[in-house]
């Protein structure tokens, strides 16, 4: 073999390899498996699939009815999880001291997941420091370590397991289990309704669902949510009522309970429901502290306030809520704590979307500002 030949070869041997490497690394990387409970059995309700890289949790997608999950962590699209819908509750305007709260009230709007989903083409460097988990409310899960992973690998990650933890309440009602199956089925075809909009069909076959079983307390609460999407919410709250009666752990009616009384500022009823809430779970519903937190501010409780609004902080990892972070500026201000309500206004601005909020919290955090810049000078 002729140097030029050899040189020749050697190169597109090299090139050959490079190239082989690099459709590797940007091949799609799937991650599949199944959450169990420690009897091997699905989970009662649906569990999210959360990475865990270096203490921050991304949501990137969900179980199906069997508790199987399967992830492409390339598709960026895919994995976008919508968070929960929260409700937007706000104080008055005004507030005490030179800088005043926010005269835009205090929002509640959901943000995205804490960072970015991995970027397109994931190699295991990416994976480095990385766990995978599930979350169930009044459940802790197993991890799989993920930072030894190739793409060459076995997609399937094996079992999840869910272990209870010591929270009382749950989120999915034991009672369901014990269901008729003619309840049952018009569980199901009332929530196959709900979710095609048609919603007084859907509203009927949740009554038929509870006038079968009266026990049902999960289709009470379906029951009550779709009463407030037709507009009617003293049905809701009498529905949610009986789901509570059926069902004393249940977290949910309690929870549907307190943002139906915060949308009609009955701000003792929502700290009474919210109290209730996070007795039975306060691990797991970071909207009720924020609730909580709303209703001791309305009712002038601002230790109490700040105290629910740091806790809902604390477990709220993925900043689902940056709400918490503006109420809790709005409560700084109040105690003249310009530094601290500019740090949390900051995470708001960096936690939530783009909108009026956003714009009403830059607007605070430069009165904020200004006011620190002003007590420097003196």
């Amino acid at each position: 073999m002729t140097t030029h030949c050899f040189l020749r070869c050697l190169f597109g041997l090299a090139l050959t390899t490079s190239v082989f490497a690099q459709e590797i690394s940007q091949s799609p990387r799937y991650l599949s498996g199944k959450v169990t409970m420690e009897d091997g059995t699905a989970p009662r309700g649906v569990a999210t699939i959360q990475l865990m890289c270096q203490s921050t949790a991304r949501s990137i997608g969900r179980t199906d009815s069997k508790g199987t999950f399967s992830i492409n962590l390339n598709d960026q699209a895919a994995i976008t999880i919508t968070p929960d819908a929260t409700e937007n509750a706000k104080p008055s305007q005004g507030g005490a001291g030179p800088v005043g709260a926010p005269t835009n009230g205090f929002s509640t709007t959901a943000a995205a997941a804490a960072g970015a989903p991995p970027p397109q083409g994931v190699t295991s460097r990416d994976l480095l420091g990385c766990q995978l988990l599930a979350v169930l409310p009044g459940f802790r899960s197993d991890m799989v370590q993920l930072e030894n992973r190739t793409v060459m690998d076995d997609p399937n990650v094996g079992k999840l397991i869910l272990h209870p933890v010591g929270a009382l309440g749950t989120s999915i009602s034991a009672t369901s289990a014990l269901a008729p199956k003619d309840a049952r089925k018009a569980m199901e075809k009332a929530r196959n309704d709900a979710k095609n909009d048609k919603l007084d069909e859907a509203r009927k076959e949740f009554e038929r669902a509870v006038a079968i079983y009266p026990q049902y307390a999960d289709a009470w609460v379906d029951l009550g949510r779709v009463q407030q999407a037709l507009n009617d919410p003293e049905g809701a709250r009498k529905s949610f009522a009986m789901a509570s009666q059926a069902d004393a752990k249940l977290v949910t009616p309690y929870l549907a309970l307190a943002t139906l009384a915060s949308r009609e500022k009955k701000w003792q009823e929502v700290s009474d429901a919210t109290d209730r809430a996070l007795k039975l779970n306060p691990l797991d519903y970071p909207k009720a502290y924020l609730l909580n937190a709303l209703s001791n501010f309305y009712l002038k409780k601002i230790d109490a306030a700040e105290k629910s609004a740091r806790a809902g902080l604390e477990h709220d990892a993925e900043h689902r809520f940056p709400g918490l972070n503006e109420l809790l500026a709005g409560i700084l201000v109040q105690k003249q704590d310009y530094e601290g309500a500019a740090e949390q206004y900051r995470k708001f601005l960096r936690y939530s979307s783009e909108g009026a909020d956003a714009a009403s919290a830059r607007k605070q955090l430069a009165e904020v500002e200004k006011a620190l810049s002003e007590a420097k000078k003196q």
